[in-house]
């Protein structure tokens, strides 16, 4: 079944990413922002599991909209 998404928030003013989701049914937050391809940066990475991979967030995103509890 198809995720269904609410938008927290933004800080771009175009309307692309980076932007901040939550899953209405599980809770999850989802994040979207320009992945990392950079094999240096991706080695760095503590226990990947298959599919896992890194975005680029600017910190204001997730202070701004992030949620509390």
């Amino acid at each position: 079944m198809a995720r269904k998404l609410r938008m927290l928030g933004t800080n771009s003013k175009s309307g692309e990413c980076p932007t901040l989701y939550e899953d209405v049914d599980t809770g999850e937050i989802l994040v979207q922002g320009y992945t990392v391809t950079d094999p240096e940066v991706l080695a760095q990475m503590a226990n990947p599991l298959k599919g896992e991979s890194l975005v680029v967030v600017d910190r204001a995103l997730l202070v701004n909209f992030a949620p509390r509890s």
